[in-house]
């Protein structure tokens, strides 16, 4: 009841605080920018803008790290529909939809839908904020460093396999290597210097947002510029051929709306999966269990509703587990975990007591972006598209620069801008060999709680293991992660020795 008090109360002191506003509004609008261009990420934004408020209050910037954040997940759908390529990842699925109806002259019918169901997902991911997070909170109160442990390993094995869906080891060794590279630095129990090879820059370890910035902003401009060929752009909105209202639409795909809704949330809250894996997976129940599947790909309607509604209803599940966990859901929230750090907000499971304020107050500032962001979507962002006609060979060096002084900034070391850079190359090498990019940072975001919470466990025990089997939480961790290895990659070779 408190939380769903401090939510309303939220909303409100939100929407009659002036400075607030504006810097929520102008946040949306970068958020959406992010999104609109080809190349950039939301999680790229959000590091960006992260780096950039490091000397604002957290009550102003945890806010406006939500607006970008959101408003690029949406933006991203503005060049899926017209121009065929997804602004972000999470916008794929909207592509094979979305474009059909631009080309068929609906392109102004489609961004509009695209935008009212973005809003409603979103809604409904703040909807699941404020009633699954107090929940899950309670649930995590019971973790012991047995749990913990686990738990790190889990998401970083699960993020691996959803992520890397034609060959599972590869997301498992990005992973676990985002796991081994965490480990650099004094370790955080004896304070024992680890792969520091007497680089005193490395006592300290490796921040998170030079890698963040490195490993998906540099692989992103490099590729933009080896594209050559000119992509097909569907810019005019005049000449929709039938009028639809979107009162019946909305009706007619009620349903269709509140399940993808509901799967992006779900989807949202497994560690490191993201908005991306959660749109196609709502996309394809919807043509499962559509009565015109064959319309899904020519132009359906339900095919956009579902991948739009189920993205951005993803970033309020995937902000659940960073809450109440301290696991980001997706790479955006991951970004948006470092940022709370950085502002002196200890998300996991005593975040309700020490600040029994702060989920309602993200829900609240959730809402507030959502209203902003399908504001400035009906209104703005047909005009946010003539960015489009920039040469892709301008605006990536812009970007370039903004990376590297973004990570500059943040603790004014030049050390940092020569680590975003070689993880960068790392992201490219990555990128070109398909090795997924987000269970590795997944891996080096939980890295010190699997390390920090395991040696914990074993000094309890003096090195006994039996504790992760008998504990019931920490078993189901472990049985799910054993059958997740097992379906996802033993099947597959016992199918190839077969061949």
């Amino acid at each position: 009841m408190h939380t769903v008090t401090v939510f309303f109360r939220s909303i409100l002191s939100t929407l009659l605080d002036p400075l607030l506003m504006f810097h929520l509004c102008w946040s949306t609008l970068l958020g959406i920018l992010v999104g609109v261009l080809p190349g950039l990420t939301a999680t790229l934004g959000v590091a960006i803008l992260t780096t950039l408020t490091f000397g604002f209050p957290s009550e102003i910037a945890i806010p406006m790290l939500l607006c970008v954040y959101i408003g690029a997940i949406y933006g991203g759908s503005r060049t899926a529909i017209v121009l065929n390529i997804p602004g972000t990842p999470a916008n794929a699925a909207t592509t094979v939809d979305g474009f059909p109806l631009a080309r068929s002259g609906m392109a102004g019918f489609a961004l509009n839908v695209a935008t009212i169901m973005s809003g409603i997902g979103s809604i409904i991911g703040a909807i699941f904020i404020v009633s699954l997070a107090p929940a899950l909170g309670a649930i995590a109160l019971k973790f012991g460093s047995w749990e913990f442990a686990v738990l790190a390993i889990f998401g970083t094995v699960i993020a691996g396999s959803l992520t890397a869906p034609k060959d599972p080891l590869k997301g498992w060794i990005a992973g676990f290597l985002g796991l081994m590279i965490s480990m650099i630095g004094l370790d955080e129990i004896v304070s024992f210097p680890r792969y520091t090879f007497g680089n005193l820059q490395l006592y300290g370890g490796i921040s998170l947002l030079p890698v963040l910035v490195g490993v998906y902003g540099i692989p992103e401009i490099l590729t933009s510029l080896k594209r050559v060929t000119k992509p097909e752009v569907v810019m005019d909105f005049s000449k929709d051929k039938r009028k639809l209202s979107y009162a019946e639409t909305i009706k007619k795909n009620a349903f269709n709306l509140i399940r993808s809704g509901i799967i992006g949330v779900f989807i949202g809250v497994i560690p490191g999966v993201g908005e991306d894996v959660a749109a196609w997976v709502a996309y394809d129940v919807a043509k499962r269990t559509s009565k015109e599947p064959e319309k899904f790909g020519q132009g359906s309607i339900e095919g956009l509703t579902a991948a739009e509604t189920a993205n951005n209803a993803c970033v309020g599940g995937a902000i659940i587990p960073v809450l109440t966990l301290a696991v980001p859901g997706s790479a955006p929230a991951a970004v948006l975990l470092a940022a709370m750090w950085i502002h002196g907000i200890r998300a996991g499971p005593l975040l309700p007591l020490q600040h029994p304020e702060m989920i309602g107050y993200v829900a609240g500032a959730f809402v507030v972006a959502t209203i902003l962001m399908v504001v400035f979507g009906l209104l703005v962002t047909r005009l946010f598209l003539k960015i489009l006609l920039v040469p892709t060979e301008v605006l990536m060096p812009i970007i370039f620069v903004l990376c590297v002084v973004g990570t500059y900034v943040l603790n004014g070391r030049l050390f940092d801008v020569w680590v975003m850079l070689l993880f960068g190359l790392l992201g490219y090498f990555m990128r070109l060999n398909e090795f997924p990019a987000a269970p590795f940072v997944l891996g080096f975001i939980l890295g010190p709680m699997a390390d920090t919470n395991l040696r914990r466990a074993l000094m309890l025990t003096k090195g006994n293991l039996a504790p992760f089997f008998t504990r019931p939480i920490s078993l189901v961790l472990i049985v799910a992660m054993v059958l997740v290895i097992t379906s996802k990659y033993f099947p597959k070779r016992r199918g190839e020795k077969r061949e």
